[in-house]
């Protein structure tokens, strides 16, 4: 009896050994090939070609608000002068005939930016964002007097596309109309949507970048988009304005294997990652993607 009972104590031992390596062996090799295929969807995830599909999407991106007749309001206005701004693209190879409809036509649709168009519609919402009434404009940071007034940031003496002085303009026209909650949501977002050309947000809109964002945010909370899609077209938008900075923070956040479609875009539009300050800390971690297009600041 205590012979089989040693026997089945060795045997019980033998089969314990087998099944540990037997674990130990098939944890390794499912380790190994997480890592082969972590690795393997990083390597996808930082690729140019694949980058540039997913933020800068070749048919653009369809904003969520219809145009209507606000550009030929802008133009009747003197917001914008025609004949200078047909003057500006024609050099540029002029303007084409979906582009005249936005500024002339009275029954314009929603607008689709583009990689091809994404300048001249920076241009049209720095002219809304300018010269629609608004608080923001009124009562922030614009006004603030360390600043010496409104007229000497890029926002204002840069735009030059008027018939008269771009502060004759300035929060003049009731052209968007919105609620008491529509305007607390257009500051509540311009506040967290930063620009990598400086390190201000939507709600200090001292350049044309911002200046044309406020102008998008109004239009939108003006036609009940929600907040959520306020910040994911924004994303989107800023992207086709800045397209190398974005592409360089998809590849920041693709070398940690994630997606830019799985991104929070209210997270990413922030301080940390979207203003000049943020994006100079993601330059130290990898070299910036190179790419033409966007807008300067300036029309």
């Amino acid at each position: 009896m205590k012979i089989l009972n040693t026997k089945n104590k060795a045997r019980l031992a033998i089969f314990a050994v087998v099944l540990f390596i037997f674990f130990l062996v098939s944890y390794f090799d499912f380790d190994v090939k997480i890592k082969t295929r972590t690795e393997s969807n990083v390597e996808k995830l930082t690729q140019s070609d694949y980058l540039q599909k997913e933020v800068l999407p070749e048919n653009g991106v369809e904003l969520p608000v219809v145009w209507g007749d606000i550009g030929k309001k802008l133009t009747d206005s003197g917001v914008i002068d025609s004949k200078k701004f047909e003057g500006l693209y024609n050099k540029r190879g002029g303007l084409d005939d979906e582009e005249k409809s936005l500024l002339y036509a009275e029954n314009n649709g929603k607008i689709i930016i583009t990689k091809e168009n994404s300048g001249f519609i920076l241009n049209i919402f720095w002219a809304l964002g300018l010269s629609n009434k608004n608080s923001v404009l009124e009562k922030g940071p614009m006004m603030n007097p360390e600043y010496g007034g409104a007229e000497n940031f890029a926002s204002t003496g840069g735009w030059t596309l008027s018939k008269k002085d771009a502060m004759n303009y300035y929060s003049k026209f009731n052209f968007i109309n919105l609620t008491k909650e529509q305007q607390e949501l257009v500051e509540r977002v311009s506040k967290n949507i930063y620009r990598p050309c400086c390190g201000n947000s939507t709600y200090f809109p001292d350049c044309n970048h911002g200046m044309a964002m406020l102008g998008l945010l109004e239009l939108m909370a003006s036609q009940g988009v929600s907040e959520q899609d306020m910040y994911k077209i924004a994303l989107q938008v800023n992207s086709f304005w800045f397209p190398g900075t974005y592409l360089t923070i998809a590849k920041y956040f693709g070398m940690r294997n994630v997606e830019w479609k799985d991104i929070n875009p209210k997270e990413v539009l922030g301080e940390i990652y979207s203003s000049g300050q943020g994006y100079k800390r993601i330059l130290q971690e990898l070299e910036p993607e190179k790419i033409q297009g966007g807008g300067g600041c300036s029309a």
